[in-house]
């Protein structure tokens, strides 16, 4: 399913612990944060509000 992104949580370089919200999603009119799956610095921060994504899209990487 896609959904569009409503909000970015962090920022290119932030340091995120496991569970932190990357972005939010809006999906079917609901709301859904993407959390950060493990600890790490955010890189490759591509998501911008108002983009579309799909299932399996990459928004960012954690290292």
């Amino acid at each position: 399913m896609q959904g569009t992104i409503v909000k970015i949580a962090v920022g290119e370089g932030d340091t995120v612990a496991e569970g932190d919200t990357i972005v939010v999603l809006e999906a079917m009119k609901m709301e859904q944060p993407l959390n950060a799956h493990k600890a790490g610095t955010v890189t490759g921060l591509t998501a911008q509000v108002g983009d579309v994504v799909t299932a399996g899209a990459t928004i960012c990487e954690l290292k």
